[in-house]
């Protein structure tokens, strides 16, 4: 960070640490523009570096830290950067025996809004902790572990240096992409030194592919042999030129290899080296020599298995507008249906809060994508997972289905930015090409959300993810019921019910004994037969285990929204007055309950007056 940045950043936070602790102001924001003033300030309208985006995380963890703790610093990028994973949950119980959602952003250094819609999160949970019922109600009952970025050394790389809106969006490891026995030798450079990476087009009359718009001459347009010229006259169909061709992105031959910008900095991409599917480098590229073996997704797969507890993902990625699940690879066949059915519900609850979003599957609606992070964690873990593609640039129009900027590319920003976001055409001496042109759009337009839409992006996609965390299963004790029978042995019939959609058992990990199943004990008294009652109405239907009835295993879980009915045939001791019983489960919060084995006295009848 530079000095500039570096007093202005401590200006904007010395600032905002002031406001936290004024306690002449209303605390706590409750989400609508009437409401109270936010406990702990935060511009949404700019996008920030990695680390003003940790400091912006060690604000609210500080203001709140009996909710939101800094619970993991200890990874490193390949630059030796933190690799941070923070953790909101309500004060009161272990979050880690919660069912808990996985929040990562920025997997992709350039891909830079998902940061901000994590921060986004974290803040929003914060501020209407103590005010909003159903933030009270998740936090009470659920776990949310957030990794802002995780490629800090290309989100840094982004902001720092000169960039496109594609560049940077790799690891930083020097690799050597055009395998000449070099590394990062030849990126693209900022030949005029105006901070950014844009275009060049050179100036050859009759021997081109593309003449300036009549128009607007900061646009190309193509010419083929069937259009008509440009400046009015007939055209020759069978051998029409252009005047001016496109050179690509500014930059040099550095290595003198007679290729320009063929192996810039990095070459690793995190979003294909997950085991799932995984493929070499010579099929998907970026992939590494093996899965998980750069250190952040070792950092990342070590910390997700070791939290068995979580039952969501999300991961944010940009742009497009999208809200991808797998597979990312046709070849590994169909999800389960009643995966699928969840998996619907939420996506297709995403599309009406995330406005001009598409619910899509990877390899089907958009590309192939071998060893994807949410892949894994459904395919290898089970847990129902979405990536979201932040920021569609025909947002920026009220029908983005024909949005002016198919005419005019430059419509949006000469009206709502007053052209802040192109660089004007100016004349450069390139020592390859000559005498060309340097000019372009920069590199935070397009694949970003300008400044004042950056809020509602962010807003939209937390509470997505608010929507998704709403869904981890929720099991209670529906009812319980005591039967006596012949010889002084006692039924014993539990009703559990999971309050979700999300069951507690994927049917993929059912499918595929992923994880550890739910595990239900009964203690107390002597357990002769158990199982899963097969049918309210007729007791004698118990599905039964052949061994230990006390404790009964449960692949399948409970499905989302359902009810799983179990059934006991018991022989109490002596004075016995209660049985505990027990339900331990990866996704959902324990229960114990101890239940009386009085059984219930029948219920009056009615009689005639």
């Amino acid at each position: 960070m530079g000095p500039y940045l570096s007093l202005a950043a401590a200006v904007l936070l010395s600032t905002a640490s002031a406001q936290d602790t004024d306690s002449s102001r209303p605390q706590g924001f409750a989400g609508t523009a009437a409401g109270k003033a936010p406990r702990v300030e935060i511009p949404w309208n700019r996008l920030y570096d990695t680390d003003e985006l940790y400091a912006h995380f060690d604000r609210l963890v500080a203001a709140r830290p009996d909710l939101m703790q800094l619970e993991a610093a200890r990874g490193k990028s390949i630059q030796g950067r933190e690799l941070r994973v923070y953790v909101v949950s309500g004060a009161k119980g272990d979050p880690h025996a919660k069912p808990a959602m996985w929040v990562d952003a920025n997997v992709h250094g350039n891909e830079v809004q998902g940061g901000e819609a994590v921060l986004y999160l974290a803040w929003y949970l914060l501020e209407n902790a103590d005010t909003n019922p159903r933030v009270q109600e998740l936090l009470a009952n659920s776990t949310f572990y957030l990794m802002p970025t995780v490629n800090p050394d290309g989100r840094s790389f982004w902001f720092q240096n000169a960039n496109t809106a594609s560049s940077s969006r790799t690891g930083q490891a020097p690799i050597d992409s055009d395998r000449d026995g070099l590394f990062d030798e030849d990126p693209p450079n900022d030949l005029d030194g105006d901070g950014h990476i844009t275009r060049m087009r050179k100036y050859v009359p009759g021997e081109g592919d593309y003449d300036l718009d009549p128009n607007d001459p900061r646009r190309m347009v193509r010419v083929t042999p069937m259009d008509q010229d440009l400046r009015g006259d007939p055209a020759d169909r069978s051998d029409r030129r252009g005047d001016w061709i496109l050179l690509g992105s500014e930059g040099i031959d550095d290595d003198g290899d007679g290729r320009i910008n063929e192996d810039g900095e990095g070459g690793y991409d995190m979003n294909r080296a997950w085991p799932s599917s995984w493929q070499p480098p010579h099929v998907q590229r970026g992939a590494g020599p093996i899965p998980l073996y750069w250190p952040e997704t070792s950092f990342i797969a070590d910390y997700i298995l070791g939290k068995p507890n979580i039952a969501a993902v999300q991961s944010f990625h940009n742009a497009g507008g999208m809200i991808l699940r797998g597979p990312g690879a046709e070849g590994y066949g169909s999800y389960p249906r009643a995966d699928r059915a969840v998996y619907d519900s939420i996506g297709e609850d995403g599309e009406h809060m995330l406005p001009f979003y598409r619910y899509w599957v990877i390899w089907d609606d958009l590309y192939t994508v071998f060893g994807g992070f949410v892949n894994w964690t459904y395919e290898g873990l089970g847990i129902i997972s979405f990536t979201n593609e932040l920021w569609r640039a025909n947002r920026t129009y009220p029908d983005p289905e024909n949005p002016p900027s198919e005419v005019d590319p430059h419509f949006f920003d000469d009206r709502m930015l007053l052209g802040d976001g192109f660089v004007p055409w100016k004349p450069y001496q390139h020592p390859l090409y000559g005498e060309v042109e340097i000019g372009g759009f920069k590199k935070d337009v397009g694949r970003v959300p300008p400044s004042f839409l950056i809020e509602e992006e962010t807003h939209r996609n937390a509470l997505f993810c608010i929507r998704h965390a709403a869904a981890m299963p929720k099991v209670s004790v529906a009812s319980t019921t005591v039967s006596p029978l012949p010889g002084g042995l006692l039924s014993l019939e539990v009703l559990l019910r999971n309050e979700h959609a999300i069951p507690t058992r994927t049917a993929l990990a059912a499918s595929k004994g992923l994880g550890r199943p739910d595990i239900v004990t009964l203690e107390g008294a002597e357990v002769l037969a158990g199982g899963q009652a097969l049918d309210p109405f007729r007791p004698e239907r118990i599905d039964l285990v052949e061994r230990d009835p006390g404790r009964l295993v449960l692949e399948q879980g409970i499905g989302g929204h359902s009810d799983l009915r179990l059934r006991w045939i018991l022989r109490p001791e002596a004075g016995t007055e209660a049985v505990t019983l027990r339900w331990t489960s990866e996704k959902s919060v324990d229960l114990e309950l101890p239940i009386s084995l009085r059984p219930a006295p029948p219920a009056d009848k009615e009689t005639d007056s």
